[in-house]
């Protein structure tokens, strides 16, 4: 722990940092424009970039043929609500780890380690076995739409019950908050392991591939769910940059630096519960976007919340529109779930971080 808050003060007097972050939010701007604009032309049904215009609606086509209505249908019916989801996922986990991290002043937390996403894991899992069974019969048609409710439910359960154990007398304890999120998250998975273990095959298919995660079910309603939640959290990241660029240096010197520790610390963890607990809903469980992203950010622009919280929703968007985009023409005309590419890449990152802390402590 203590490593990782010298790095950051340290961090936080390095020129290099501020003099890139300038540049950092238009670049990061203009690629995920750019991997937009690559999502939206490969695909099972592709589009070339000549036809793109014209199916957007940007330029008229008077002589519109049967193409042009079939690259319409695709692309607003099925192609764009994928990856706007796509892209607010990316942005919430990330920024729940970028807040996450900023709270533990540690490099390596996650917001995983809270148990948000093995609560949601655990509900979804639920559902898929409920409404699959005699029991649930009736509710068998609502799956599709009890799967993210339930996986919300969850995560929120989660939080509450984290929220209960961690907080006394109005004061939340951090360390006893993460010591809980790591005991749900076990018992979250026996549920699970038990739930494998009853389930039938069609069941079991149905869970494996939650639980590695995918965007194939995005949809305008969906991306609806995470507009909101995206935006008031970009809002709250704004109200609470300064108190986590304080709290790098500790409690007692955030205090007297006039920053209600006890508030920070309830809105942050509300924050990165609901962050993650919207996106797990709708994606299922991806890992790795929230630890890697604000870590690779914070070597290049510094530490300062200000600027490496909205880096981090752009960064993430743009690392699972790009793996999104991968998981369903890399074996098309299947998809592969977007959680292996995810941890394909950001294990030997995350490996990377640990050979890079342990060379900072033997200084």
């Amino acid at each position: 722990m203590s490593v990782a808050v010298g790095t950051g003060a340290r961090s936080l007097r390095r020129p290099a940092g501020r003099r890139s972050a300038s540049f950092a939010i238009p670049l990061l701007v203009a690629a995920l424009l750019a991997t937009a604009i690559v999502a939206l032309t490969v695909g099972a049904a592709g589009i070339p970039l000549s036809r793109l215009p014209a199916a957007l609606g940007f330029i008229s086509n008077t002589t519109a043929d049967a193409m042009t209505t079939r690259d319409q249908l695709v692309l607003w019916s099925i192609r764009i609500p994928r990856i706007a989801a796509t892209a607010m996922v990316g942005g919430l986990l990330a920024a729940a780890g970028a807040i996450m991290q900023g709270l533990f002043r540690n490099p390596l937390a996650d917001p995983a380690l809270v148990g948000v996403s093995s609560g949601g894991a655990l509900a979804a899992a639920s559902a898929i076995v409920f409404t699959d069974s005699r029991f649930g019969e009736a509710l068998r048609f609502l799956q599709t739409e009890l799967l993210p409710l339930a996986a919300f439910a969850g995560s929120l359960a989660t939080t509450a019950i984290l929220y209960g154990i961690s907080s006394r007398s109005g004061r939340t304890s951090i360390a006893i908050f993460l010591l809980a999120g790591v005991a749900i998250t076990a018992i979250a998975n026996a549920g699970i392991g038990l739930l494998v273990f009853i389930a039938d095959d069609r069941q079991l298919r149905d869970i494996t591939f939650w639980m590695l995660g995918s965007m194939s079910g995005a949809t305008w309603a969906k991306a609806a769910v995470l507009a909101p939640v995206l935006v008031v959290g970009l809002a709250a990241c704004a109200f609470i940059a300064r108190g986590l660029d304080l709290l790098v240096l500790g409690e007692a010197d955030a205090f007297h630096g006039g920053v209600d520790v006890e508030r920070l610390k309830r809105i942050s963890i509300v924050m990165v519960s609901a962050m993650t607990g919207v996106a797990v809903s709708i994606s299922g469980v991806i890992g790795f976007v929230g630890i890697v992203v604000p870590h690779l950010l914070r070597l290049v622009i510094g530490p300062a919340h200000r600027l490496l919280l909205p880096a981090s929703v752009l960064l993430g968007a743009i690392l699972m529109v790009g793996a999104d985009t991968l998981a369903r023409t890399i074996v098309a005309p299947a998809e592969m779930p977007i959680g292996i590419l995810t941890a394909a890449v950001g294990a030997p990152v995350f490996l990377g971080i640990l050979l890079r802390q342990r060379g900072l402590a033997a200084l």
